[in-house]
């Protein structure tokens, strides 16, 4: 049994909805795809020779997330991953366009529009879309030091909380724990944030309602068959 330590989980939500596994040790991923249920066959795969011009960059890889239309090309369905990773000492993110499965741009998250995140990179392990009812530019990343960043697109702020202080108590426990996140944005219905733990073991946080509905879990073939096939 694969026992899932250094890597990096990311959402996509162009056609079937997925997540993708980068596992930074051996630069390898999986795919699991939502529908399902399962990670194909042929996975884990090398990075090399996919992920266009990122492959490169796949080991670097800290936290990524992703958008569907948001605060540009409006009228358009554009699915976009935003990989945030370093090249060499500068923090960068990458525009990986989901639907034509090419990346679109790399920046300096200092000239992007990541900027006020920035202070926070080296503590960020991961990041999701929060859209709650009245809030839709809101982000929020959890750090390595039990707090999170709330982002506000829009109003271009960014507030420094711990866990419980005003949102994301039921993380607390597991402070030590995380690993990385992913979101499932289910279509009709509530999007979980699956939140990765050491040992082998996830949450299941509703973004919705915001609050903890299941977990720790064990990661096995009944919840996320293929995941852990070596």
């Amino acid at each position: 049994m694969t026992n899932l330590n250094n890597f990096v989980a990311i959402d996509w939500r162009s056609g079937p909805d997925r997540i993708y596994f980068f596992f930074k040790d051996t630069d390898t991923y999986s795919r699991f795809d939502i529908g399902d249920n399962s990670v194909p066959s042929n996975y884990p795969t090398a990075t090399a020779g996919n992920w266009d011009n990122f492959a490169p960059y796949t080991k670097d890889l800290r936290f990524g997330l992703t958008t569907t239309s948001f605060g540009w090309n409006a009228g358009s369905d554009e699915d976009i991953a935003w990989l945030f990773f370093y090249d060499g000492t500068t923090p960068m993110v990458c525009k990986y366009d989901q639907d034509s499965d090419k990346v679109a741009a790399f920046y300096k998250v200092a000239d992007s529009v990541w900027k006020p995140i920035l202070p926070y990179f080296d503590k960020i392990i991961a990041g999701t879309w929060f859209q709650l009812t009245g809030h839709p530019f809101l982000f929020r990343f959890i750090l390595d030091d039990g707090h999170y960043l709330s982002f506000d697109y829009k109003a271009k702020t960014v507030k420094y909380n711990r866990f419980g202080e005003y949102q994301l108590g039921a993380l607390k426990p597991y402070k030590d724990r995380i690993i990385t996140a992913a979101q499932n944005d289910r279509t009709f219905a509530d999007s979980y944030w699956y939140i990765f733990l050491t040992n082998n073991q996830y949450l299941t946080y509703n973004i919705q309602s915001d609050r903890l509905v299941a977990g720790p879990r064990t990661i096995d073939d009944g919840n996320w068959p293929g995941l852990l096939r070596g």
